[in-house]
């Protein structure tokens, strides 16, 4: 039942546009809203992020109303509390306003204020001859299928996923090693059903874009309306003697069964563990495992970990960070080979580099980047795959080529417009990406007239200390102008391609990365000279109006 609640210390509701107050709820222990004030009127929301409880008081606000979190980039509208951008799946909740008395009160329950979210309601019985299939069960997934229905999609939804299980948090493997999918997934299997969104296990062989039937190997056909492809990416195995996958204990990382496996090989810890591969994946992992207290070494073939992407200094700074926390580094280096154990001739014993030296190892993960899984797509009448196996999308992911098909996640190769982007197609995994690029196919399904979602790709990554990235480096990068204390760390990196800043990373500085990306999506970002010159980009005021 809907009652008042006081909220404290506040006498009224005397705020200024782009205002944002977080205040504690009476009678309720725990409980806080956030008051918020755009276009001339008060908002009162849920005060935390749904995705990851990070205080929304801190995030960047729009003139028009959009939230963004100083975290991950999740971004919401102030005035109906929705969802704007991934990566939260829930809403914030909204609370009526009253002043009386010399008071402010807000009308709502005990619960709902402290649940801190508006929790997305999709029951539906699906009814009309609709048909949207979606192969694959990751993040892409997850977007599309909760879009369509919170959009009033009212058709059939069926998901084949060969994982086997329902869409789960993968970002949470590499950076926690989560081995069990009740604790990783999104939603319950009850929220699906109730929704009417049947997930299948099962791995598609074949699709005929003629008839609109995709085959799979259980035998079965699927008719579809709409077909998604959101199959993700495949990790590579290094075509190198024990390991190819010809030795016990080696492992690639991406789904719950290697989860799994890679916890099961540690068992009680104390491990010699090799990780090849200074990426993200490899770097997280690492970093996961030597809290454990194993013994752990990181090969990779840079001269600092993710040199490509984030540049020598700033590598260093992750590298520096992983070596506090007992992580051994051999870098420019190069795999020879993986040789058997000397007590079990079924698993690795040791990784050999080609100078000669050699890495005792009780297992080794590999984490050397992944391919588009679009194996069952080759050979395809009426379909071109790209030279790295993806497919072809425009702005709205609708595959070049086909009618009724889309293709979402890291499997899509499409215009990116973003600075420095100029409409240049690019490929992105990762994870945010692939949500928000499932929700735009959602409304683009639901009302074919809408326009495409003009988001900024956001990445983070669990590296000693907490690491934000916004934006891409497609038409790569000649300079990095870095802001503040690498050392603490407490500094910004702006990437540059000439004058035009491209990519930001951050760490210890929310909340510089969502101010960027705020910035960037509507062509108001400080240039390379400004930034040289000592420019601090929150001075500078978000405009309404979008320009990607």
């Amino acid at each position: 039942m809907a009652q008042e609640f006081k909220l404290k210390d506040v006498t009224s509701l005397d705020l200024k546009n782009g205002d944002k107050k977080e205040v504690e709820v009476e009678g309720i222990e725990g409980g806080k809203v956030l008051l918020v004030k755009v276009k001339g009127q008060v908002h009162a929301t849920s005060a935390n992020c749904t995705h990851f409880g990070a205080p929304l008081k801190n995030g960047i606000l729009t003139p028009e109303g959009r939230l963004t979190c100083a975290w991950h980039g999740a971004c919401f509208s102030v005035s109906t509390g929705d969802v704007e951008d991934a990566p939260a799946l829930d809403a914030l909740s909204k609370y009526d306003l009253i002043e009386k008395d010399g008071a402010v009160y807000v009308k709502s329950d005990e619960a709902t204020i402290k649940a801190n979210r508006r929790v997305l309601n999709i029951k539906c019985s699906a009814k009309s001859d609709e048909k949207v299939l979606v192969v694959g069960g990751g993040s892409g997934t997850i977007g599309a299928v909760e879009g369509l229905r919170g959009g009033g999609f009212t058709g059939h939804i069926t998901v084949i996923s060969k994982e086997g299980y329902r869409p789960i948090d993968r970002t949470k493997l590499s950076k926690a090693l989560l081995a069990d999918v009740s604790k990783a997934a999104w939603r319950s299997p009850e929220f699906y059903k109730d929704a009417s969104i049947d997930i299948l296990e099962d791995e598609v062989t074949k699709v005929d874009f003629t008839s609109k039937k995709v085959s799979t190997t259980s035998g079965k056909s699927y008719d579809y309306t709409k077909l998604v492809l959101a199959t993700g990416g495949q990790p590579n195995w290094l075509p190198l003697p024990g390991l190819k996958g010809d030795l016990g204990n080696v492992f690639v990382l991406r789904a719950i069964p290697d989860t799994q496996g890679i916890v099961k090989a540690v068992g009680d810890n104390g491990k010699k563990i090799v990780v090849i591969g200074s990426s993200f994946i490899g770097m997280e992992v690492a970093n996961c495992l030597a809290s454990q207290k194993n013994d752990v070494t990181v090969i990779g073939m840079e001269s600092a970990p993710m040199e490509r992407v984030m540049g020598t200094k700033v590598g260093k700074v992750f590298q520096g960070l992983l070596e506090k926390n007992g992580v051994k580094f051999y870098l420019s280096a190069s795999v020879e080979k993986a040789t058997p154990s000397s007590t079990d001739s079924t698993k690795v014993g040791a990784v050999h580099l080609k100078d000669g030296t050699t890495l005792e190892a009780d297992l080794v993960i590999e984490g050397v980047g992944v391919k588009p899984a679009t194996a069952f797509l080759k050979d395809v009448p009426g379909l071109t795959l790209e030279k790295d196996g993806s497919l072809k999308t425009d702005e709205s992911f609708a595959v070049e080529g086909l009618k009724d098909v889309y293709a979402i996640g890291d499997i899509a190769t499409y215009p990116y417009h973003g600075p420095g982007g100029d409409g240049n197609l690019t490929r992105i995994e990762h994870w945010n990406v692939a949500q928000n690029a499932g929700r735009s196919v959602a409304a683009s399904i639901n009302n074919p007239s809408s326009t495409p979602n003009a988001f900024i790709p956001v990445f983070w990554s669990a590296l000693g200390s907490q690491l934000r990235y916004c934006g891409n480096t497609v038409g790569g990068y000649d300079d990095v102008v870095i802001q503040g204390d690498t050392e603490k760390p407490a500094f910004v990196a702006y990437y540059t391609k000439g004058e035009t800043v491209v990519a930001v990373a951050s760490m210890g500085k929310d909340p510089y990365m969502s101010q960027s990306a705020e910035l960037m999506r509507r062509g108001k970002m400080a240039g390379k000279k400004e930034l040289e010159g000592g420019v601090d980009i929150m001075g500078i005021d978000v405009p309404a109006e979008i320009k990607i």
